[in-house]
C-alpha cells in the first residue's frame, strides 16, 4: 500500500461566497497546500473564511511544469487541493493535466463539487434544455473561430459559451452569422454576484445589446438548438461532393465542411462516410 498524499479538485463560489460548501471549506482547512489558478485569488477567499494555508501557483500557461512540482509534493505524501479563481478547476481552468499525472502515477484524487458558471446558465437561460453542449470559450483565430461554429450549427441540442467582457460584442455577432440572428439565446452576465443579469432574446437582438452600453463582468451564452431540418440530400451524395473536392486539392476535413455547408448533412456524417472507405 502506498503512502501517496491525496489530490482534491475543490469547487469554489462563483461570486457569492455563501455558495461554498462546507465540504469544500473543511477539505481546504485540512489540506497541507492548496493548488491555485491565481494565489492572489485564492489568498481573499482563504482570507474570507480564516483559513491559512502555503499556496502553489497551477495557471495555464505553465501548467504542465507546475504540475510536476505538485506531484512531487504528493508523492511524499502531502494531501493538495487544486482550485480555481472560480468555480469547479478542470472545466475551461487550470486541472486537467495535473489531474492525469495523478492517474499516470497512481495518486488518488477525489472531487468536492461546487458551483458552475454553465450549469447555473443553462437554469436561469429560460429555455427548455433537455440536452446542451459545453463549448467554452472561442478560438480567438478567425479561422479556427468559423470552423468550430460551422461544425455546431445544426447541432440540436443547446450550446453554452464562456466569454470575457472585452470580447463579448464580436462574439454575439460571430454567433448570429454563423448559428442565425433568430435564434434563441439568453445572455447571463455575473452570475450569483450583486449584479446577475439574464438577458433574454435572439441572437440577432443581443448582438447589438451592447451598441450603446459598454459591457462588464464575466459572461455565459446559452443558445438554443437547432431546429431539425430534412436535407434534399443524401449522405451518399454529400460524400460524393466531398470526395470530388478532395480530388480537386482540397484537404479531407476542409472538403466535408463544404459538403455539409452545401447539402446540410452533418459534417461529422460526411467524414465518417469518407473515413471508413
Amino acid at each position: 500500500m502506498n503512502e501517496f498524499g491525496k489530490l482534491s479538485i475543490v469547487g469554489t463560489p462563483i461570486g457569492n461566497l455563501g455558495d461554498f460548501s462546507p465540504r469544500g471549506i473543511e477539505t481546504l482547512e485540512n489540506v497541507d497546500y492548496i493548488a491555485a489558478e491565481d494565489t492572489r485569488v485564492t489568498l481573499r477567499l482563504l482570507t474570507h473564511f480564516g483559513i491559512k494555508k502555503p499556496l502553489l501557483s497551477c495557471y495555464k500557461p505553465k501548467e504542465q511544469e507546475k504540475s510536476e512540482k505538485i506531484i512531487s509534493l504528493l508523492l511524499e505524501g502531502n494531501n493538495i487541493a487544486m482550485v480555481s479563481d472560480a468555480g469547479m478547476p478542470c472545466i475551461s481552468d487550470p486541472g486537467a493535466v495535473l489531474v492525469a499525472k495523478c492517474y499516470e502515477r497512481g495518486i488518488p484524487v477525489e472531487v468536492i463539487p461546487g458551483c458552475n458558471a454553465a450549469v447555473a446558465a443553462v437554469a436561469a437561460s429560460g429555455l427548455e434544455v433537455d440536452r446542451w453542449a459545453f463549448e467554452g470559450f472561442l478560438p480567438v483565430p478567425k479561422k479556427e473561430r468559423s470552423e468550430r461554429l460551422d461544425e455546431v450549427k445544426s447541432f440540436p441540442h443547446a450550446l453554452v459559451y464562456y466569454e470575457a467582457p472585452h470580447k463579448i460584442k464580436q462574439t454575439l455577432l460571430d454567433l448570429e452569422s454563423a448559428l442565425g440572428g433568430e435564434r434563441r439565446a439568453a445572455l447571463c452576465r455575473e452570475l450569483t454576484k450583486l449584479h446577475e443579469e439574464v438577458i433574454r432574446g435572439t441572437l440577432g437582438e443581443l448582438a447589438h445589446y451592447y451598441d450603446q452600453i459598454e459591457p462588464r463582468g464575466e459572461y455565459v451564452i446559452v443558445v438554443k438548438g437547432a431546429e431539425a431540418r430534412q436535407s434534399e440530400f443524401t449522405l451518399e451524395q454529400a460524400a460524393e461532393l466531398a470526395r470530388s473536392l478532395v480530388s480537386g486539392g482540397e484537404k479531407l476535413s476542409e472538403a466535408c465542411r463544404q459538403a455539409a455547408k452545401a447539402t446540410g448533412i452533418s459534417k461529422r456524417d460526411i467524414y465518417s462516410a469518407l473515413s471508413n472507405e
